[in-house]
């Protein structure tokens, strides 16, 4: 049997930005787990998660293309991933088989409400990595990266697919997307080999040295979003205001870039200054857009931490789930946690999570 797990993820700074290639986001791989399971079978294979259902969805090969025996299934991603991947292991002259696959989830709470963790992201990589190791196909990080881009891609069809590269790599990371119109093209020109051996324009995935002393508290409101829905509307919006938009980039892509400077340099300070600019740039795309992304429960996770000594943002698409506080002592982060609980925000105990090793933060008790 084979079995792996992929962290989830949590953006630190330069959401929205992000979906345009060349423009860096920072984000963070943490410890809940999207794990899949993969056993050998004869003849008929199943895919089951108990995040849909306790029953398996069974499927069979029709001209070596995986079939579902029912009409609606809830596996998009995995579906996509498996496509593409058994596609590449077709190219490498391996022969298919039958398996049954098995996707539990730690990304969701107990009431299976999403804590904004990267759950697609996540079940999409461990998916491409228990395919490559049935397979024997010996991918390497930058190709599970890319091989689950592009699934990722054929689903949703928006994003920045940083949560992949955070599931991928683990950690802290830098990343910027890819030409995903030049991706696209040259996916109906070469090999799916060839497409994963090409450099991809504006792509980067750069891990960052964390400093010693700094901290991260992350919170949830309890409020769940749909990032594409999120990135759709902002998208809408931008095509109106095309000149405050490209500002929005400009500065967006300055103060992350400063960011990464602060992580090089150790510069705690630095990083807080840059999360603050962070946050006061989403809050002006939103005067831009229309779109909530900073929601009153988010506004005060963040205000409760300033007082505290925190510097705090939403993360990632914003309009509910998390926000993040990045420390550079342990002092305020006990009394920020006290008046969170207060207010009704869940510190989460989370832990940044590193493939071979594992930082512990300061959010747990």
């Amino acid at each position: 049997m084979i079995e792996v797990s992929t962290p989830g993820k949590l953006f630190i700074a330069g959401e929205y930005a992000v979906v345009e290639p060349g423009h860096p986001a920072i984000i963070v791989a943490v410890d809940q787990f999207v794990t899949v399971t993969l056993e050998s079978a004869e003849n008929v294979g199943s895919i089951q998660s108990a995040q849909y259902s306790s029953l398996p969805v069974r499927w069979t090969r029709r001209n070596n293309e995986l079939v579902l025996d029912i009409r609606e299934n809830p596996f998009h991603y995995v579906l996509a991933a498996i496509r593409l991947t058994e596609k590449y292991a077709q190219e490498q002259q391996k022969e298919l088989a039958f398996y049954h696959l098995k996707v539990t989830s730690e990304l969701d709470n107990s009431n299976g409400r999403k804590y904004g963790l990267g759950s697609s992201g996540a079940v999409t990589v461990a998916t491409v990595k228990s395919l490559s190791l049935f397979y024997d196909l010996e991918l390497s990080e930058e190709e599970i990266f890319k091989l689950s881009a592009l699934a990722h891609l054929e689903v949703q069809g928006n994003g920045s697919c940083g949560d992949i590269a955070a599931s991928c790599y683990g950690g802290w990371i830098a990343f910027s997307t890819f030409d995903h119109q030049w991706v696209n093209d040259q996916a109906q020109k070469q090999t799916l080999t060839a497409l994963l051996q090409a450099t991809w324009p504006k792509l980067m995935i750069k891990p960052l040295t964390v400093p010693k002393k700094l901290r991260l508290l992350i919170g949830w409101t309890g409020s769940p979003a749909s990032t594409s829905d999120l990135v759709d509307q902002v998208n809408q919006s931008k095509e109106v205001q095309k000149n405050a938009y490209q500002k929005f980039l400009d500065d967006s892509k300055t103060c992350v870039e400063t960011m990464i400077t602060g992580f090089d340099s150790e510069n705690i300070s630095l990083i807080q200054t840059q999360i603050r600019k962070n946050r006061q740039l989403l809050q002006q795309l939103t005067s831009l857009t229309g779109v909530t992304i900073e929601t009153p429960a988010l506004k005060k996770l963040c205000n409760l931490a300033q007082t505290c000594g925190g510097a705090a943002k939403s993360s990632g698409a914003g309009g509910g789930d998390c926000g993040i506080v990045i420390f550079k002592q342990k002092s305020g982060i006990l009394p920020l946690m006290s008046s969170w609980e207060k207010e009704g925000i869940t510190p989460l105990p989370l832990h940044v999570y590193f493939y071979g090793k594992q930082e512990k933060n300061e959010s747990k008790r």
